[in-house]
C-alpha cells in the first residue's frame, strides 16, 4: 500500500520538478528557486534554497553519483551545482538564449542534454562543461527529454507532439507523431526486456501528453541492426491532460501526474491501475521514484511537494488472502521491525526491541500487559502510541487482504468511501463519517489532530470517479 508521510510547503509558486538521488530530493519552482532535502528525516539542507536563475526553474536532475545538480529555467540557463555545499560549478547558457525547458544527465554522467522553447537541443560535456554537439526539431518547444539507460540514445519530446530520437553523437535516427496534442514527458524503464529469440534488449518508453493518454514504447538500438521504436499501449485513467510520467527503479511500476489534480500509479506487466492519489489541489505537474526506496514525490501547482512510502511490500506483489499478507508481516525480521519503529517516529524502542527479539511474528502479538511486564516500557504514551501504529498495522493487513486500494477507504470508518469530501487538512473523508465528527465539536483533524483551520467539505470528484472505475473492474 501506499501512505502519504510528508507534505514539503517551502515553495512560494507553482513546483515544476522534483528529483531523487540516493540521498537527497531536489524540487525547483517558479519562485525561481531549487530546493534540497536530506531524504532521512526531509529536513532542509543548510545551503538551500539554491539561488541564481532569475525567471522561473522549469527542470532539475541529479547526476547518476549525485553529486552534481542540473537546473535549468526560462532565463536560458542550465546551471550546474554542487549538491554538498550548494556552489555553482559552472552556467551553460543555452547558444540561442531561448528558455531552457527540460535537462537530463546521461547514464555515465559524461554528459548533458538541454532542451529549449525554440526547439534546440544542445549535448553539454559535463565534466569540462563545454557545448558538445548542438541540433534542433523541426517544429515546436522541447519540453521532455529521457536518456536510455545503456546511455546509447537520448529521445526528446516536443510541445507538438513528436518524439525524435537521437543518438550519442546527436544525429537524429528517428521522429515520429506520438501525442496529438503535444508532449509533455517521457521517461525510460531502467530495466531492459529481453527478447529470446535473437537476444537483443529492448526498453520499454512511456511518454504523457495534452491528449490525456500515457503511451508505451518498446524500443531497441544496436549499430548493426538499427533503430526502432515500436508502440506497444496506451494507459488510461486520467480525464484531463497527463503533465508528467516516471517509472519507478525497478521497473514494475509507473506514476503519472495530470491536469485532473490526481496521481495514478500502474503496474507495467498488468497496465492496470494500482493506485489513485488525490491528496494535490491544483494540476500535478511532476512525479518521481527515488532510487534505492520505495518513495514517490509529486509535485504540483499548488506549492507543495508530497513524499509517499509503499508499505509492506510493493504493490505489485501484494498478496490477495489475509493470511498471506499476515504471513508477509510475521516473516519481518528483528531489522525489519526496527526499520518499521523509525519509520513510525519510534526510534527510541529500536534498541529495547532488538534486546528482546522482537520480529515480526513478535510483533503481531505484542500487548499492553507484554509492553509494561516484558519490555519495561514505563512511559503511558509511549505504550499506547505503540499499540495504535500496531493496531494500524493490522488495519492495514485487513485492507490489503479485502483488495481495496488504501486511499479508497475513510480513514475514520476505514470503509470504502461512498461521497468522498477533502476536508481543510488536505485529506479526504466519507462525508457523513466527516460531518459527524464536526458535529460532536470536534475542530481537530482526524489524521493529524492539529486544529482544522476551516470547517469546509469539498467534494473530492476525482476520487470518486476513480472509486467507480474499481468497483466496475472489480465487480464483474
Amino acid at each position: 500500500m501506499v501512505k502519504l508521510i510528508h507534505t514539503l510547503a517551502d515553495h512560494g509558486d507553482d513546483v515544476n520538478c522534483c528529483a531523487f538521488s540516493s540521498s537527497l530530493l531536489a524540487t525547483c519552482s517558479l519562485d525561481k528557486t531549487i530546493r534540497l532535502y536530506s531524504l532521512s528525516d526531509f529536513t532542509e539542507l543548510p545551503h538551500s534554497p539554491l539561488k541564481f536563475h532569475t525567471y522561473a526553474v522549469h527542470c532539475c536532475c541529479f547526476s547518476p553519483s549525485g553529486h552534481v545538480l542540473a537546473s535549468c529555467s526560462t532565463d536560458g540557463t542550465t546551471v550546474l551545482w554542487n549538491t554538498h555545499n550548494g556552489e555553482t560549478l559552472a552556467v551553460m547558457e543555452q547558444p540561442t538564449g531561448s528558455p531552457v525547458r527540460v535537462c537530463q544527465f546521461s547514464p555515465d554522467s559524461t554528459c548533458l542534454v538541454s532542451g529549449a522553447a525554440d526547439g534546440t537541443v544542445v549535448l553539454w560535456n559535463a565534466q569540462s562543461y563545454k557545448l558538445y554537439r548542438c541540433g534542433s526539431v523541426k517544429d515546436g518547444s522541447l519540453v521532455a527529454c529521457a536518456f536510455s539507460p545503456n546511455g546509447n540514445f537520448f529521445v526528446t519530446g516536443s510541445s507538438c507532439g513528436d518524439i525524435t530520437v537521437w543518438d550519442d553523437k546527436m544525429r537524429c535516427l528517428h521522429s515520429e507523431k506520438a501525442h496529438d496534442l503535444g508532449i509533455t514527458c517521457c521517461d525510460f524503464s531502467s530495466q531492459p526486456v529481453s527478447d529470446g529469440e535473437q537476444g537483443l534488449q529492448f526498453f520499454r518508453l512511456a511518454s504523457c501528453g495534452q491528449d490525456c493518454q500515457i503511451k508505451i514504447w518498446v524500443v531497441s538500438f544496436t549499430h548493426i541492426l538499427g533503430f526502432e521504436l515500436k508502440y506497444k499501449s496506451t494507459l488510461s485513467g486520467h480525464c484531463a491532460p497527463v503533465l508528467a510520467c516516471a517509472f519507478s527503479h525497478n521497473g514494475q511500476m509507473l506514476v503519472s501526474g495530470s491536469v485532473d489534480k490526481s496521481v495514478i500509479v500502474y503496474d507495467t506487466n498488468t497496465e492496470t491501475i494500482l493506485h489513485t492519489l488525490t491528496q494535490h489541489t491544483r494540476y500535478v505537474t511532476s512525479c518521481a521514484f527515488a532510487p534505492n526506496i520505495l518513495l514517490l514525490a509529486t509535485g504540483s501547482m499548488d506549492k507543495t511537494v508530497n513524499i509517499w512510502q509503499f508499505d509492506l511490500e510493493t504493490p505489485c506483489q501484494a498478496r490477495s488472502t489475509d493470511d498471506q499478507v499476515k504471513q508477509f508481516i510475521e516473516d519481518w525480521s528483528e531489522d525489519d521491525v526496527s526499520m518499521w519503529l523509525c519509520a513510525q517516529g519510534l526510534n527510541d524502542l529500536v534498541d529495547i526491541f532488538k534486546i528482546n527479539n522482537i520480529d515480526g511474528r513478535e510483533l503481531f502479538n505484542l500487548t499492553k500487559e507484554s509492553l509494561v511486564d516484558d519490555l519495561k516500557i514505563e512511559s503511558l504514551g509511549l505504550r499506547s502510541k505503540v499499540l495504535r501504529k500496531i493496531e494500524e498495522l493490522r488495519t492495514k493487513v485487513k485492507a490489503l487482504s479485502s483488495g481495496i486500494p488504501d486511499e479508497f477507504l475513510c480513514p475514520i470508518t476505514r470503509e470504502l468511501m461512498k461521497d468522498p469530501v477533502i476536508a481543510s487538512d488536505g485529506y479526504s473523508y466519507e462525508k457523513e463519517a466527516m460531518e459527524n465528527w464536526i458535529s460532536k465539536k470536534k475542530r481537530t483533524s482526524p489524521m493529524t489532530n492539529l486544529i482544522l483551520p476551516s470547517m469546509v467539505l469539498t467534494p473530492n470528484r476525482t476520487l470518486k470517479m476513480a472509486i467507480s472505475r474499481w468497483l466496475e473492474t472489480h465487480q464483474k
